[in-house]
């Protein structure tokens, strides 16, 4: 409820929304500050008692991740800060403020797009989009929507959100509350694509290997989004709807990649400076969290308002010991892996079928680089940084096309 008031119109609704949470947040600080504290003791205890030279260094260790790979994250998305701070003055010129402050960072810039889309048509979409990946991959689509994998509509005690959900010899079941909008439209082809990765891995994998990382989970949902932006961007000529469709590959971007590395360098942040002997106290966790916001969003455009520092307080990932970078890199791979299906063509694919197919019978690192995609280097993310450049030019350019 908190994001559907910054998403608000009203720039006073957005303001008060925030003071009131972060004025909360703040109450408790102390107590948020202990138990967060706590939490990353705990790790670094855990990491010492086992031989590892830190928290991440074991964490990562399970899927066999080079520590590598979480650096060049931070500092390939540091290298590349300039673009979100040209998308934060973006903007604040659309929405035509004086000051643009940090909690109007999630209010519509294209306003009053009615983009419907029935389940029907919907399913069409995902079909055509989804051609690309070949007929195989299409086969297996018109399965799931024959055989009604999908539990669509909303029902009485039915809960919200959408999942694809099963277990070894099961189908991929997809649960979801259908809204007849382009976001339910995404929805459907990232969790068509969470289902058709866990089909393929369970059809050619025996049980023990018949499941995959969260390190690669992420990327098959994404790429299936980024394929579908793609069609509706080569299919859609209302400039409106254009703009609609840039922005919200936008802000996809940023709250994926931008935002969960600002999120994983926080976290590695109160690690070391735990490990190190420094107390974690609220006064360090604010201060290294506004820090944090005033580098990645930058200041010219934007007030980084003070309350903004408690935010540390309400990010459940913080406690999942190393986990949140991995949504940037999902992200990251799943872009570049979907311009080399649509540029390539049949080889990549088949490459990308295979990654699909091989479950946990190799290392995540591994299984993706035989995908074409290296995350020990820095190529995928800032192959996905070009990417968000491109959408961003476009954006500002259709903008001022239709400002002349």
């Amino acid at each position: 409820r908190y994001i559907r008031f910054l998403e608000s119109e009203d720039g006073r609704v957005r303001r008060d929304a925030f003071k009131v949470v972060y004025d909360t947040y703040g109450k408790y600080r102390n107590t948020f500050a202990s138990t967060l504290s706590s939490n990353v003791k705990k790790d670094n205890f855990y990491a010492t008692v086992r031989k590892y030279e830190s928290a991440r260094q074991a964490a990562l260790a399970e899927n066999n991740i080079p520590e590598a790979v979480y650096d060049q994250l931070v500092q390939t998305i540091n290298e590349h800060l300039p673009l979100l701070h040209r998308y934060v003055k973006l903007r604040k010129k659309v929405l035509g403020l004086a000051e643009l402050h940090i909690y109007d960072l999630y209010t519509p810039l294209v306003k009053n797009i009615k983009m419907e889309i029935e389940y029907e048509e919907a399913k069409a979409i995902i079909l055509k989009a989804l051609a690309p990946l070949g007929q195989e991959y299409l086969n297996i689509l018109q399965t799931g929507f024959s055989e009604r994998w999908v539990d669509v509509h909303e029902n009485k005690g039915k809960r919200s959100g959408a999942y694809s959900s099963g277990t070894y010899g099961t189908n991929p079941y997809i649960l979801m509350n259908w809204q007849n909008n382009v976001n339910n439209l995404f929805t459907l082809a990232h969790e068509f694509g969470h289902s058709v990765h866990s089909y393929y891995t369970r059809k050619n994998q025996p049980l023990p290997y018949g499941d995959y990382s969260i390190f690669v989970a992420e990327v098959a949902s994404t790429c299936n989004e980024a394929l579908v932006n793609h069609y509706l961007l080569n299919t859609i000529e209302d400039d409106q709807k254009r703009l609609y469709l840039l922005n919200h590959y936008l802000e996809g971007f940023r709250g994926t990649v931008f935002r969960q590395t600002m999120f994983a360098e926080y976290e590695h942040i109160i690690h070391q400076k735990a490990q190190m002997g420094e107390a974690l106290t609220a006064d360090l966790l604010t201060q290294e969290y506004i820090a944090l916001n005033k580098k990645y969003f930058g200041e010219e455009d934007l007030v980084i308002d003070e309350g903004i520092g408690m935010e540390w307080a309400r990010i459940p990932h913080f406690y999942y010991n190393y986990y949140v970078f991995q949504y940037a890199t999902g992200y990251s791979a799943a872009a570049a892996l979907s311009q080399q299906i649509l540029t390539e063509g049949a080889p990549a694919v088949e490459r990308y079928l295979d990654f699909l197919k091989a479950g946990n019978s190799d290392y995540p690192i591994e299984v993706l680089k035989k995908a074409g995609v290296d995350m020990t280097s820095s190529q995928p993310v800032e192959a996905a940084c070009k990417l968000f450049e491109k959408t961003l030019v476009e954006m500002e350019e259709l903008l001022t096309q239709l400002d002349s």
